[in-house]
């Protein structure tokens, strides 16, 4: 009888020995595959000021010891069609796990056709979705330059593509600080650097309780 347990015991031991660095591999890879990508404009970009000021940057910084790598693509002048044109690439180079689109204010801004724009969003939302991406999506803001019926019609897209493809969307990241000319810079438009800690403190909320929430459950269904 005790040498089948011992047999028994011996068994169960190897089988653990053996899961053990499987599941340190499983939790290793887990956590490295954990990659924010933003795709955005030059609100997400430092303009004006040096990129490590920038809140992407500082947001990096404070994720440091939770293993997450916060990449940004975001280039200033950047429109949908510009940002949809680099998407392949980027999720081919960088596989991120998540995809932050801050997009839309410069169509906006030039007056571009909205259904044009709503277009370019959604294919950016479906490539990424197709790739496994999580996606969230930026609600942006413009000054009523177009006429108050363009301006809700723009600011009402960005709820409609949320609903239809069900995704993540934050409110208008800058709405308290571009109110706030001590924030912002000379131009009125672009938060300065003072005002980039802020909205890394603010995205660190908001993104984070996304992101943290989705690896929980990846992991739960791992």
């Amino acid at each position: 009888m005790i040498v089948k347990f011992t047999q028994l015991f011996k068994s169960k031991l190897k089988v653990c020995v053996l899961l053990i660095p499987i599941l340190l591999i499983s939790d290793q890879l887990w956590a490295k595959e954990t990659k924010l990508l933003i795709l955005g404009d030059s609100l997400s970009a430092a303009y004006g000021i040096s990129q490590a000021e920038g809140w992407v940057s500082l947001l990096q910084d404070m994720w440091k010891n939770q293993s997450i790598t916060v990449i940004n693509g975001a280039i200033s002048g950047e429109t949908t069609d510009g940002a949809l044109a680099r998407l392949p690439r980027l999720l081919e180079q960088h596989q991120p796990s998540h995809i932050y689109v801050e997009l839309g204010g410069n169509d906006g801004l030039q007056g571009h056709p909205l259904k044009k724009m709503q277009q370019n969003l959604a294919q950016i939302i479906t490539l990424s979705q197709q790739q496994d991406v999580i996606v969230i999506l930026q609600a942006m803001r413009i000054p009523t330059n177009y006429g108050k019926r363009y301006t809700d019609m723009f600011n009402q897209s960005y709820w409609d593509l949320a609903k239809e493809f069900n995704i993540s969307i934050l409110p208008f990241f800058i709405e308290n600080i571009a109110t706030d000319s001590s924030l912002m810079q000379k131009d009125g438009i672009h938060p300065n650097v003072q005002a980039q800690l802020l909205i890394a403190q603010d995205m660190q909320d908001k993104l984070g309780a996304i992101i943290f929430t989705s690896r929980t459950i990846n992991k739960q269904l791992d």
